[in-house]
């Protein structure tokens, strides 16, 4: 199995997470080794919390989980892709997706 190369200071990448059946980006997060590897055994998103220092389930405590059905990693092995078919919003403000703003660059107003 390809294996991502993790950031050698802080042991960190970047996941993407995409729904499955819309294809709109869900959420931007952050994976280390232990986190990828459960991601790999469970088939459910996994991330690591940089805020608490933890690992983290998607779902855990709201009960909006993501399982995975497809993993792609980019060209340097740095970042990864992972189609989710998902319950529930994705953002913890219970929006679909964490990526519900706009930002209008005329008068730098963010909606």
């Amino acid at each position: 199995m390809i294996q991502p190369r993790f950031d050698a200071q802080t042991g960190l990448m970047p996941a993407i997470i995409v729904d499955n059946t819309t294809n709109e980006v869900l959420m931007l997060a952050y994976m280390n080794q232990a986190s990828f590897d459960k991601t790999i055994e469970t088939h459910t998103t996994w991330f690591w919390s940089r805020s608490r220092q933890t690992l983290w389930n998607k779902g855990e405590s709201s009960g909006h989980t993501q399982r995975v059905v497809e993993i792609k990693i980019d060209c340097d092995l740095d970042t990864v892709v992972i189609k989710v078919d998902k319950q529930g919003p994705a953002c913890h403000t219970n929006h679909e997706s964490c990526f519900f703003r706009t930002i209008d660059d005329s008068d730098e107003t963010v909606y």
